[in-house]
């Protein structure tokens, strides 16, 4: 006998059990995967559309590291797909020290590390292992995500707006004012959306600046300032150095917790390994967080990214080709938004430093019936066949008419095709 449950489901009024947690019920779903979810659409109504929105690789495109998919392989072969440690195993969180001193030039002690499913669980246990309710989150906008983790964990935040003379990074003054009542700093480089990396001098001088406010701290006896780093693109630079904090002033490493993965340097995002590397003491505070969630790494996984850690030479002519082939796209596209530029069409964008993304104005507003970001999007989309995230999706003001550009299911020639829609939309407006 099966049971039909739908009537119980109807005619519920405000039952208690419908009303979410306050938290959980203020939260909004992504904008890029709505948008992304738009542009399914009209690919499957037969619209010409050419998706420069997730941060993520099409695989046939960019494939995993062969030498990563085989260690991988064997490892599942092995029968290595029992439950990881809470932390991590051992020889990855090893080798993710070691990488760290080869390729970053800083050298963590046993201890340091906590693997996670991704960055997001780190992320999320970092914030939730040094945050109380009220706490403040000082970040700069535009930025990945990070107003979610600040509502998950009922903290208090202040936004920081850049503009694109920093390269939407912010600058000293900008963050200083907020550190005598900021428990964490949140800095994203190379950064998620512009496509740009962090100037050495202002970290430096942000990261000396935490550390002087502990030193102040300490004294009085209140609670600790951190400063999380997200790095995950760290490895993607163009023409840029990119370098940590704790190596710029040494002193950081009790404040500094670093956020990274494989997901973006190895277009492995579906594989789900990633980590922090932080103060001992607060990873044994993100462990049983964790470890109660269940965001490990699988196993398997674990395994193969420690061995391509432990040997990072073997991975280096195919990520010679990797970071090419994205440049390459990231420079098409900026060459022929350029090219129209010069042709006095309304668009500009910056150079592309790192990551997969490129940022891109539209000087549109007031034209065509466009009276906002998310309608120049939708013109773009609706008029060029181009799919594009405003930087309002990443805590930006509506109106500037900055969008980000993502290339990880880009080719040569989806670009160029992409670029004349472009140029034809722009000419009729």
């Amino acid at each position: 006998m099966t049971i039909d449950l739908q009537p119980w489901f109807q005619n519920v009024g405000d039952l208690p059990a419908r009303t979410p947690n306050q938290i959980v019920g203020a939260m909004q779903g992504s904008d890029i995967l709505r948008i992304a979810s738009e542009i399914q659409q009209r690919q499957a109504e037969g619209h010409p559309v050419s998706n420069f929105t997730i941060g993520d690789f099409d695989p046939k495109i960019f494939p995993i590291p062969p030498q990563f998919m085989d260690a991988i392989e064997a490892a599942l072969r092995e029968g290595q797909t029992n439950y990881p440690p809470a932390i991590g195993i051992p020889e990855l969180r090893s080798a993710i020290r070691a990488f760290y001193k080869e390729r970053l030039g800083i050298d963590y002690p046993e201890g340091s590390v906590q693997v996670g499913a991704g960055a997001r669980p780190p992320i999320y246990a970092a914030f939730r292992s040094l945050l109380d309710p009220g706490d403040l989150v000082v970040y700069p906008v535009p930025t990945w995500n990070v107003r979610y983790y600040v509502q998950m964990n009922d903290a208090r935040e202040a936004v920081v707006q850049t503009g694109p003379e920093t390269g939407f990074m912010p600058t000293a003054e900008d963050i200083l004012p907020h550190l005598r009542e900021a428990r964490i700093v949140l800095l994203n480089s190379p950064l998620n959306p512009a496509g740009t990396v962090i100037a050495e001098d202002l970290l430096r001088e942000i990261t000396q600046a935490i550390v002087d406010e502990n030193n102040r701290r300490a004294k009085t006896g209140e609670r600790a300032l951190y400063l999380v780093f997200d790095q995950v693109y760290w490895q993607l630079t163009f023409g840029r150095e990119h370098v940590s904090p704790v190596k710029l002033v040494p002193e950081s490493a009790r404040y500094v917790i670093h956020i990274d993965a494989i997901s973006k340097c190895w277009a492995a995002t579906g594989l789900r390994v990633g980590w922090a590397v932080v103060p001992p003491w607060v990873r044994g505070r993100m462990q049983p967080l964790i470890g109660h969630m269940g965001a490990w790494a699988a196993r398997a996984e674990q395994k193969a990214t420690a061995q391509m850690l432990a040997k990072p030479a073997l991975l280096d002519p195919w990520m010679d080709d990797f970071k090419g082939r994205v440049e390459g796209l990231l420079t098409q596209f900026s060459s022929g938004l350029r090219s129209m530029r010069d042709e006095g069409l309304p668009v500009d964008c910056l150079d592309a430093e790192g990551a997969i993304y490129l940022s891109a104005r539209f000087d549109l507003m007031g034209r065509a019936g466009i009276h906002d970001d998310e309608g120049l999007r939708a013109f773009l989309l609706t008029e060029a066949g181009v799919g594009v995230v405003p930087f309002t999706a990443f805590g930006m003001p509506d109106g500037t008419g900055w969008l980000r550009v993502s290339v990880g299911t880009a080719t040569p020639d989806s670009v160029s095709a992409a670029l004349e829609r472009l140029r034809g939309a722009l000419k009729k407006v």
